[in-house]
């Protein structure tokens, strides 16, 4: 039986709502999940939301990598059952593996992209691209290969904006 699970760009939440993160002005992995080593994964969604319009035009993105940011760790309380009585996820937690908020990006060699969404810097135009989501069709969602990273990346290039982030698997 296959199971959903969604994660966050934070710690789980216990007395308070979820702490937005700074995207700070060049590119930066907001929240990254490490596959499995024997088992695929299937994207389900994601999406993010951000208080203000970025100071120049900025571009949110999800990929699959070959190669992880340097991350905060997610503990497995981070890593959230959709439905009641699942089982742990089986993703790798880790400073290189499944977490959010990266401290140091490392370049992709091997990338696909699965999305990416532009947000004008212009207020009036950037509205209807702070709060963004994304559903694949259910069971034609992107299929990531074992022993990769799915990484949502966000480039503000010269005003950072704070963001809340998640995506969504089956596994």
């Amino acid at each position: 039986m296959l199971h959903r699970y969604r994660a966050w760009n934070s710690a789980m939440v216990t007395t308070a709502s979820p702490a937005a993160v700074t995207t700070g002005t060049s590119i930066k992995t907001m929240l990254q999940l490490a596959t499995p080593s024997t088992r695929q994964i299937m994207l389900l969604g994601w999406g993010y939301s951000i208080d203000d319009p970025p100071g120049a035009d900025a571009v949110v993105d999800l990929i699959q990598s070959d190669t992880a940011a340097t991350v905060t760790a997610h503990g497995a309380s981070g890593v959230q059952p959709i439905n009641p009585g699942s089982p742990a996820s089986l993703l790798t937690l880790g400073t290189s593996a499944t977490g959010f908020t990266s401290s140091s990006e490392t370049a992709p060699v091997t990338t696909k992209t699965f999305d990416a969404v532009s947000i004008s810097s212009v207020s009036a135009e950037a509205a209807a691209a702070m709060r963004y989501e994304y559903f694949w069709v259910p069971g034609e969602g992107p299929v990531v290969a074992v022993s990769s990273f799915v990484r949502l990346r966000a480039t503000t290039p010269t005003t950072a904006v704070d963001m809340r982030c998640w995506i969504q698997w089956m596994e």
